[in-house]
């Protein structure tokens, strides 16, 4: 069968050109997406309170796990996707997405119920002590009814964009951000609904994006037309898919750890107003990355085509320009940060302790951003042509190699401080090894 003329685009159009066009729309899904978690947050934090800000970072790592799964899932099956579309093997494509569907399903419904269930042990464990407790439970769990939508919604998203469809892809990541801030405005500051207000406007988005994800698989935009044959689950299929999803995963995992450790270490040190002001810098984080996460996500199926057709000058070509692109844009991103994170961080509250303290902190945490793009596509690489033992090496080395040891310790010495200089140490620290297997791996397995 006859690959698409968009998907046989991945394999024949000039690398800065392709990446371009996968870089953009990924990277303005993401920038809407960022808008979305950000002023969330700024609607939050001034129409309900600084607590609240708090109290939607403690659950954020439990609702983002579960929904990671769906991100695992996409992203394992999608570079098998690409691959696959690109050795002209459709059959195998199309077996996959049905077992991407069903694992998914199984999975994050079990994780559902397992998280309402231990609710009242997840929620203290992960730093919701105090005055945060409260408002924490009522946004988890009406946020986690939602979350296998979520999960349905990413895993879907990844697989539009190993189609070579970004700017369908990019819809699906505005829909939910759009719809979540106007029933932020809605639910909060009409109806007067507090957090209830904000969870269920969140809740609500995602199910706006599942409508979407649906028709488009249906239309006639999808070459991946599947039937109920395609559901049944398949050992190899699922073997693979597994291994390279498992990268992920345990990414977020690690994202999940960090969260809970540092919640709770900055809680002990500062109090509500410590853990607040790690919200806000979550929130930039995810904000001001997105044109460097737009231009690892558009390099993920170019790589895996190219791979796959054993097209290795390309591939090759394609790391180099992804690189130039990420490290240029987070250039940027770090002048931006480092010369205005007052004006920032007065965005989000009035809170005197918040806006004495956030500034500094923000400094530190984004001090080795510009060299960030070599971390992440260079293990999005591996990712991408299936390798997943180093591709979860690599992944795992800037959080769960060097910064989760970083924060248990330099905190000890440095207090406050200690925390903060973690972050630009275990940047530049998994940086220079992900260089080194990255280069390692272009002179000896792509020439």
């Amino acid at each position: 069968m006859l690959k698409t003329e968009r998907s046989e685009a991945l394999g024949n159009e000039p690398i800065s050109t392709l990446l371009i066009k996968q870089a953009v729309p990924a990277s303005i899904g993401i920038l809407v997406m960022s808008l979305n978690i950000l002023v969330d947050t700024i609607f939050v934090g001034n129409w309900i309170g600084s607590i609240a800000i708090a109290a939607i970072n403690v659950v954020l790592p439990v609702s983002f796990f579960i929904a990671a799964l769906g991100m695992a899932i996409g992203i394992g099956g999608s570079s098998i996707i690409s691959r696959a579309l690109g050795a002209n093997d459709k059959s195998k494509a199309l077996k996959t997405f049905g077992n991407q569907i069903t694992i998914t399903l199984l999975l994050t419904i079990s994780m559902v119920i397992l998280g309402l269930v231990f609710i009242n042990q997840l929620i203290p464990a992960f730093g919701g002590k105090g005055d945060i407790f409260e408002p924490a439970k009522i946004y988890y769990r009406i946020v986690l009814y939602g979350v296998p939508v979520l999960a349905l919604c990413m895993m879907g998203n990844n697989v539009i964009r190993a189609e070579g469809k970004p700017k369908f892809a990019m819809i699906a990541m505005i829909i939910p951000s759009l719809g979540n801030l106007i029933l932020d405005y809605l639910l909060i500051n009409i109806l007067d609904m507090g957090m209830e207000g904000a969870a269920w406007a969140t809740t609500a988005s995602y199910i706006c994006c599942f409508f979407y994800v649906l028709w488009y698989f249906l239309s006639d935009n999808s070459e991946l037309k599947i039937d109920v044959s395609h559901f049944g689950l398949d050992w190899p299929i699922l073997k693979e898919m597994s291994a390279l999803g498992f990268v992920t995963l345990a990414r977020q995992a690690v994202v999940s750890l960090t969260y809970l450790l540092m919640n709770n270490i900055l809680f002990e040190l500062g109090g509500e107003a410590s853990v607040t002001v790690y919200a806000i810098i979550g929130r930039m984080l995810m904000f001001a990355l997105f044109p460097v996460l737009g231009v690892t996500q558009g390099f993920l199926p170019i790589a895996g085509y190219n791979y796959g057709a054993q097209n290795y000058d390309r591939v090759r070509q394609s790391i180099k320009l992804a690189i130039y692109y990420a490290c240029g844009v987070a250039v940027l991103i770090f002048i931006a940060i480092m010369a205005f994170p007052e004006a920032i961080v007065s965005v989000f509250t009035q809170d005197e302790a918040v806006l004495r303290d956030t500034p500094w902190a923000m400094r530190w945490v984004f001090a080795a951003i510009p060299i960030i793009g070599i971390q992440l596509i260079g293990s999005a690489y591996y990712q991408a042509i299936g390798k997943a033992t180093p591709a979860l090496l690599l992944t795992l080395t800037r959080q769960g190699f060097f910064f989760i040891p970083l924060v248990l310790i330099l905190p000890n010495y440095f207090g406050e401080l200690g925390v903060w200089i973690s972050f630009p140490i275990a940047d530049t620290l998994s940086t220079v090894v992900t260089a080194y297997f990255l280069w390692r791996e272009t002179r000896l397995k792509l020439d």
